[in-house]
């Protein structure tokens, strides 16, 4: 009777998300990264001193646009179902 005890309280533990969600997760946070790393810069050195650079198409479009992509596949990792084929 003991030994069944045992049985029951050493299950297999399971991950809570399939391979393919950690996947696009990955991806996901990639995507985040980059659109954070494409925000950057554009600062002069000098305060006395506009640089128009800090209004390129690439920090007011482009990486917040990236940035969002990367939240929704997190979102479409977090509830793809994994038993699915």
């Amino acid at each position: 009777m003991a030994e069944k005890s045992v049985k029951n309280n050493t299950k297999d533990s399971k991950f809570i998300f399939g391979k393919r969600n950690y996947k696009f997760m990955f991806i996901g946070l990639i995507a985040i990264a980059v659109g954070f790393i494409l925000m950057s810069g554009g600062g002069s050195d000098d305060p006395n001193v506009f640089n128009p650079e800090i209004f390129s198409f690439r920090r007011i479009s482009l990486a917040p646009t990236l940035v969002l992509i990367g939240f929704g596949i997190q979102i479409y990792a977090i509830l793809l179902n994994p038993n699915k084929k």
